[in-house]
């Protein structure tokens, strides 16, 4: 008999200590990461578009919480038609890292695509002959392998700066600067339809979204709390805005990067610094091609950085 009486407050006790733990948890469930379609008109290609809204871990569970947004622009190989090429804009950058690789990051990030505007028809070997099987899958377990960095001949040297960049042009050929309304439409949706902290907006971009990324910002100023161009440079034509906003500014380069030479950084950060602008930051990755932007966008320093600085709700869009 007192076998029994034992068992059965040994199991009541059982129940209640495994009840509590189990609600506990469902109280505190977070939902998962989320990458959805989002379409917008675009006036340049007088058509209907999409792009990517990356949603983070917890999004969708603490509704009373807004988020910074954090919007990439890709590089040159990634351009297409908005609609069935878009999966290519998933090849790298912050929505790489954070779909494909998993990394926990605290943005809604957006990812728009630049149209083709011919360059497909141009015998480029990275777009004529790229594949939608090279687009990575993000997995249920685990994630996949990262590709192979750039191989580069080049050495380990520095090189001279150019100081007179008045023959040089501000920008590549057909670049983000064609879709320039697009884009703050895009970010008027964004915070219209999303819990976006309005003075949390970031702006990055590689290669030809580095680019775009200064050329965005002297045009918006208002409307970024700090960039990060990422081999990509700005020239000092570009500036004067900028630095009258005082957005911080964190620049990244390849040291032995044979796309973007080297020698035209510089000239356009020693601007902002003649113009008074306190808070640039330079980073050389003197060992890296033009693939440097994978040792920044997977690192956790860029986004940290980001995240400790926090513009007025004004100065977004009305």
């Amino acid at each position: 008999m007192k076998i029994h009486l034992f068992a059965a407050i040994f199991f009541l006790v059982l129940i209640m200590g495994c009840d509590a733990p189990t609600n506990d948890l469902t109280e505190k469930a977070v939902s998962e990461a989320e990458l959805k379609r989002d379409t917008f008109f675009s006036e340049v290609g007088n058509s209907q578009r999409e792009y990517f809204v990356y949603l983070p871990k917890g999004y969708n569970s603490n509704l009373d919480k807004k988020w910074p947004l954090l919007m990439f622009l890709h590089g040159n190989g990634e351009r297409g038609n908005g609609q069935d090429e878009l999966d290519f804009v998933l090849m790298q950058g912050p929505l790489y890292e954070a779909w494909i690789q998993k990394k926990d990051l605290p943005f809604i990030i957006i990812s728009p695509q630049l149209p083709m505007f011919g360059f497909d028809k141009m015998g480029i070997d990275y777009i004529s002959n790229r594949t939608k099987k090279n687009i990575p899958k993000r997995l249920i377990q685990g994630v996949p392998p990262r590709p192979d960095a750039f191989a580069t001949e080049l050495a380990l040297r520095r090189t001279e700066s150019v100081i007179n960049m008045s023959e040089v042009e501000p920008l590549l050929p057909y670049g983000w600067e064609k879709i320039e309304k697009d884009l703050i439409v895009i970010l008027d949706n964004i915070e219209k339809s999303y819990r976006v902290s309005k003075g949390q907006t970031y702006l990055s971009g590689l290669s030809y979204g580095g680019f775009g990324t200064w050329y965005m910002a002297s045009k918006h100023p208002d409307r970024f709390a700090a960039i990060a161009p990422v081999v990509g440079w700005g020239h000092p034509s570009l500036m004067e805005p900028i630095a009258a906003e005082s957005i911080p500014v964190w620049q990244f380069a390849g040291g032995r990067d044979g796309s973007i030479d080297i020698k035209h950084f510089y000239a356009g950060l020693d601007k902002l610094e003649k113009l008074g602008h306190k808070n640039v930051r330079f980073t050389v990755h003197e060992d890296k091609a033009h693939d440097a932007w994978t040792r920044v966008y997977s690192g956790d320093d860029l986004y940290k950085w980001f995240l400790s600085f926090e513009g007025s709700e004004s100065s977004s869009s009305k």
